[in-house]
């Protein structure tokens, strides 16, 4: 068994319109020989490749149909589908950014979310200038509807309520020429504790108010008539429903 590799294809910068194709094989996960754009001849590196090229040298068609298709084809097939994609390729979405922290002794974490493309800085300052000490960067990660996601935490444990507001989260996305700042405020930082409480006081309220609705119930003396009692049929009058749910018979 052996292995044969063809690859080809061609590159298009829009800005310094440069198209560049290639056209190469390969045998056995070795380079065969390859076609120079340049002088319109095959490259052989191998000595097993020198008669194949001698071949394809002289063989006028083959070699006008690689040159049309690097040099003319696919360049326009990319600039065709970059046409197509720009929308998409080249559209810009700003994120949501967020201040999240665990407990009131983690660090405080930026998080931005749902921006496009995924060339983006983020980073912590403080007084306007851009801070290392203390900070840690995450990986960007995607989304499952293409955007991207990324955060940078900082360690407040050596830092002051009082020079909290001396900090700030800075977040650049490339195509977009204004910072997205978020100031470092108690107020704007989203917490486990508080959702902790948020969480107990409403499940108190509603257990409280479920006891209540019980205590009425079995307090009820009708209420035992009401368990016994069968549900009455609800009344459809909506006609497409009713054709839907009452199965027909007899093929009516």
């Amino acid at each position: 068994m052996h292995v044969y590799q063809w690859m080809y294809g061609c590159e298009w910068d829009e800005e310094a319109k440069v198209e560049k194709g290639f056209m190469q094989y390969g045998y056995d996960g070795e380079d065969f020989i390859a076609f120079d754009l340049s002088t319109k001849k095959w490259i052989a590196p191998t000595p097993q490749a020198v008669i194949t090229k001698n071949k394809w040298d002289n063989n006028r068609g083959w070699i006008a149909l690689a040159d049309s298709f690097l040099n003319q084809r696919c360049p326009d097939w990319i600039k065709t589908y970059m046409i197509y994609g720009r929308t998409s390729l080249m559209r810009t979405e700003k994120p949501l950014v967020s201040l999240l922290q665990k407990s009131s002794s983690s660090p405080v974490c930026c998080h931005a979310t749902g921006f496009y493309p995924n060339k983006a800085e983020m980073f912590w300052r403080k007084d306007g200038e851009e801070i290392h000490d203390g900070v840690v960067k995450r990986e960007t990660l995607s989304n499952n509807d293409g955007t991207f996601q990324m955060s940078v935490d900082l360690d407040l444990s050596s830092v002051s309520s009082e020079d909290w507001s001396n900090y700030e989260c800075v977040f650049q996305l490339s195509g977009v020429n204004e910072d997205i700042v978020t100031k470092l405020e108690k107020s704007n930082i989203l917490t486990n504790e508080r959702n902790w409480i948020t969480v107990i006081t409403t499940g108190a309220v509603i257990i409280a108010a479920v006891v209540a609705v019980v205590g009425v119930i079995f307090r009820n003396p009708i209420s035992e008539k009401l368990f016994k009692t069968k549900r009455p049929p609800t009344y459809i009058n909506n006609r497409e429903v009713k054709e839907i749910m009452i199965p027909k018979q007899n093929g009516t």
